[in-house]
């Protein structure tokens, strides 16, 4: 890093400052960084010249998951300095840090260190969801409204995710590639925990760190318990696991994802009432973007295609899941209702329409924000409201499974055949042509299965103990 920040620092022409850029894009593209959430995407893609602000995302979007407080709290200074000089790289005239005004130990550890860079400050947010979301987050920190269907980009701003800027750091001071993962594990287990394992993980595995389940038959939900799906123990973890949420089968959200699409639109037919509600509290309506889950409701239960474009504006929706896990009082699905139609549409060749312009965001959407306290009582999730420390000794792990698939765009190619040795760190994938980033063996051992999708990695012990 010290080079690189000689380098920005040093009187150069445009074309040497893109050089720069483009030989940090290098460094993040072949060390696999990506973003740590989400649909996992490729960061070095994201430094772009026209940001002129770039936001760290320390908004912890998801009720339970506390992983990115504590790691921008523990690392606050390499973190800081590190999104600096990414600022400074693409040339950005202000890098706000989104934090919610409730993680006082988070904030106090960051006040330490933004003095030393006049360009960095505080976005504090409140303890709503989902401030998490990228376009309300940057409605929430600059006052900029980024267009329906449109990137951040456009509005002259760049998001990256507290993990991923830590990512960063750890390739250019430390020469790590991305080869573990943070992963919280919490509600249903006797230790709750965020614990760091090696990509490629069993899911089972990670649960087992937590003191074991507290329930009969758990269920594994993947990620934060609004956008999250149903795993299995069998699953390997990725770059973009944030969260194993242990739940009884019969918690209302474990029910809600389990309910057949076929069955919703008829419980819809019959129970929903035109009250507004999923439309009123819709963060991206309430931004002004086209999306009214109630019309929707309206017109798929009535077969009634008169405005094509009530479907179409589907596309706009950012599948938060208020709609269906908070607002409708009559327990119906718009959000997953409105998931199948949007892949139907994509399926089909329908993009979302361009040069739409938000409506004006009006004041009553300070009165329609959803407080956090009141959303996990909803679901049902305040008990589980514990501490879950950060723990970052090794794990070990004597085989991985890891997915050549693990962020938007072309999946990596192998680089490495049956019975090859590697060491952890060591590329394993390399990125395809088009966007992709390369892929990194997360523990040392000897090559026992490569294919288009996964390559898997064992240990001496491992082994031999499938012997």
């Amino acid at each position: 890093m010290q080079r690189l920040l000689e380098l920005l620092t040093m009187e150069q022409d445009w074309s040497s400052e893109m050089m720069e850029m483009k030989e940090l894009s290098s460094i993040l593209q072949q060390n696999g960084i990506v973003g740590a959430g989400g649909a996992g995407f490729p960061t070095y893609a994201k430094l772009d010249e026209r940001a002129e602000t770039i936001i760290l995302n320390c908004a912890e979007c998801e009720p339970l998951l506390r992983l990115h407080r504590q790691l921008l709290e523990k690392y606050a200074q390499e973190i800081v300095e590190t999104f600096h000089m990414m600022g400074q790289a693409v040339g950005a005239k202000e890098v706000v840090i989104g934090i919610k005004k409730a993680y006082k130990k988070t904030i106090e550890a960051l006040n330490e260190v933004i003095g030393d860079y006049p360009e960095v400050r505080l976005g504090l947010l409140n303890e709503v969801y989902p401030a998490g979301d990228e376009v309300v987050l940057i409605y929430e920190v600059t006052g900029k409204v980024v267009r329906p269907g449109g990137l951040p980009i456009e509005s002259g701003v760049a998001v990256f995710n507290v993990e991923t800027v830590y990512n960063v750091y750890r390739a250019l001071n430390q020469e790590t590639p991305v080869v573990d993962k943070l992963v919280s594990v919490v509600a249903e287990v006797e230790n709750p925990v965020t614990v760091r394992v090696p990509i490629g993980t069993t899911i089972e595995e990670v649960v087992r760190l937590a003191g074991g389940v507290t329930t009969k038959d758990p269920v594994y939900f993947i990620g934060g318990p609004m956008m999250g799906f149903i795993g299995s123990g069998s699953q390997p973890v990725t770059k973009t696991t944030n969260a194993v949420l242990v739940l009884p089968e019969d918690h209302l959200i474990i029910q809600k994802k389990r309910r057949k699409s076929s069955i919703d639109l008829k419980r819809a037919a019959a129970c929903c009432c035109q009250c507004t509600m999923c439309t009123d509290l819709c963060p991206r309506n309430r931004l002004g973007h086209p999306i009214e889950p109630h019309l929707f409701m309206r017109a798929a239960t009535c077969k009634d295609l008169q405005e094509p474009n009530i479907f179409i504006n589907t596309m706009f929706c950012s599948s938060c899941g208020l709609c269906e896990m908070y607002s409708c009082m009559q327990g119906l699905s718009p959000r997953s209702l409105m998931a199948e139609y949007k892949a139907g549409l994509r399926a089909n060749g329908i993009k979302p329409p361009q040069g739409v312009v938000p409506k004006p965001v009006g004041e009553e959407r300070e009165y329609r924000k959803v407080p956090m306290e009141r959303l996990m009582a909803r679901l049902d999730l305040t008990k589980y409201d514990r501490e879950a420390p950060l723990d970052e000794f090794a794990v070990p792990v004597r085989k991985v499974k890891i997915l050549l698939s693990q962020h938007i765009g072309a999946p990596a190619s192998a680089v490495v055949k049956r019975g090859d040795k590697v060491a952890r760190g060591h590329l394993i994938a390399e990125p395809a042509k088009g966007l992709s980033v390369g892929i990194h063996a997360s523990i040392d051992g000897i090559v026992s299965d490569v294919n288009e999708k996964y390559i898997i990695i064992e240990t001496q012990e491992g082994r031999a103990g499938n012997e």
